[in-house]
């Protein structure tokens, strides 16, 4: 047997090694309490082995993996700021139009 490792930092963000599923998403269906066989049907780019690495990989470096979450939230929301600023006609337009749609 060999040591497995099921998860690799790639362009300055974690993923599910081999996969383009990102360690986040793991992550983010674990903390709403989905299971892991949950998120495999979710995600089926992954197996449930690995699954079951990135929970581990997770409880193991639960501190900084969730400062590293945190940061990726700031992140997030900061460039969705500066877009709404510079695109702020555009975002009054959008607004506008769903306002002006009837309720379904």
């Amino acid at each position: 047997m060999r040591n497995r490792t099921y998860i690799e930092e790639r362009e300055n963000a974690l993923w599910i090694a081999g996969t383009r599923v990102s360690l986040d998403s793991i992550v983010y269906a674990y903390r709403e309490g989905r299971s892991p066989e949950n998120i495999v049907h979710h995600y089926p780019a992954v197996t449930l082995e690995q699954v079951y690495g990135a929970i581990a990989f997770y409880l193991s470096h639960q501190d900084e993996i969730d400062a590293y979450l945190k940061d990726g939230e700031v992140q997030s929301e900061t460039l969705r700021q500066e877009t709404h600023e510079k695109n702020a006609a555009l975002v009054r337009k959008v607004r506008a139009a769903r306002n002006a749609q009837p309720a379904s």
